[in-house]
């Protein structure tokens, strides 16, 4: 039904933009709902999952620590 969802944080992914985030999400909540496209009645709830995981996309990879990167060595210096 879905491909895989790939890894954004680094070093697998250097830049993860917000579009990556969103299609991660959306390819979450499709698997999840077992839907491609949601019905009309159902879209509302479905667009917001979307919009709810990609905020947690964002905030967990924005909190990730990377060993040996400058953030990684800032945050614990």
């Amino acid at each position: 039904m879905c491909r895989s969802i790939k890894t954004l944080r680094p070093p697998y992914t250097e830049d993860a933009s917000a579009e990556d985030m969103q299609a991660a999400a959306l390819q979450y909540v499709r698997k999840v709902a077992g839907m491609r496209a949601p019905s009309s009645l159902n879209q509302p709830a479905f667009d917001l999952a979307v919009a709810q995981v990609t905020a947690a996309t964002e905030t967990l990879l924005a909190s990730i620590a990377v060993r040996g990167s400058s953030a990684a060595a800032r945050a614990s210096g």
